[in-house]
């Protein structure tokens, strides 16, 4: 007990003492002290059971990641594992999650990153929506199709501008911030969306427009905090993933049309 008055009762609720305001740096510090030592602890285990807890893009999560982690269960039936679904970047340095498969360049510091190659991006629509529109032939006729985009940001937007001819937001006929929306209106011949070729050339009613359009390729990257990599449930599950999405990554890397077009990010 501290005996001192933290908290008054007001018509409002609780209202801070001046003695609560003036503890509120020292709470923060042992907070924060009590985060490291959690994730210090966590790391020097090296029991290979108990649970892992992975976070991805949703599009990597739901169509990359499902088999890898069904191989994993079948190697590892005592390792559990919690997936975040999110293409917001989780906190690893407050255990948001263990491990992290990001498409950018790690920023937070304290953070082990390996980077497992590169994924391709083009531009898929189905084969029924080209018998239906017509082919792209040069990219200009794009403007006469219909674009799968986002709604409220303009990434897209941006991404054909600097690749293939200005657009703006209402030149996509299809919006959503949903990515597996996005995904499943593809697959239902809504129109043109662009689409990783690990994942488009699963399936061989999507055909890929080329008309001289490159759009490139996103970066991969395995992250976890340094004291996590120390957890030998965790780094078993790191390895695995990293080798598995690795050979994903590099057999995706040689198909037909990808030859001189894998940029680094």
């Amino acid at each position: 007990m501290l005996g001192v008055i933290l908290f008054t009762r007001s018509a409002q609720g609780l209202d801070p003492t001046d003695a609560a305001l003036g503890l509120i740096d020292d709470a923060r510090v042992m907070g924060a002290a009590a985060e490291a030592l959690n994730l210090k602890a966590r790391g020097r285990s090296q029991q290979l059971s108990g649970t892992v807890r992975i976070t991805a893009s949703v599009i990597v999560a739901n169509l990359m990641l499902p088999p890898i982690l069904g191989a994993l269960r079948q190697a590892e039936p005592t390792i559990q594992i919690e997936i975040v679904a999110s293409d917001t970047n989780q906190n690893l340095l407050r255990r948001d999650a263990d491990i992290a498969i990001r498409m950018a360049d790690p920023t937070q510091n304290a953070l082990i990153a390996r980077r497992l190659g590169d994924t391709l991006l083009g531009l898929f629509a189905t084969r029924a929506y080209f018998d239906r529109k017509g082919r792209v032939a040069a990219r200009e006729n794009l403007r006469h199709h219909d674009l799968i985009g986002l709604d409220r940001s303009d990434f897209l937007i941006r991404a054909f501008a600097g690749h293939i001819i200005p657009r703006t937001r209402e030149d996509f006929a299809l919006r959503t911030d949903d990515a597996m929306l996005s995904w499943n209106l593809l697959l239902a011949g809504a129109g043109i969306a662009i689409a990783q070729r690990v994942l488009a050339n699963r399936h061989p009613d999507l055909e890929q427009i080329d008309a001289g359009i490159t759009l490139g390729a996103l970066p991969v990257w395995l992250v976890m905090s340094e004291e996590v990599r120390r957890n030998a449930r965790i780094r078993r599950v790191a390895d695995f993933l990293s080798t598995a999405l690795t050979d994903v990554l590099r057999d995706a890397a040689f198909d037909p049309l990808s030859p001189d077009e894998i940029t680094t990010g």
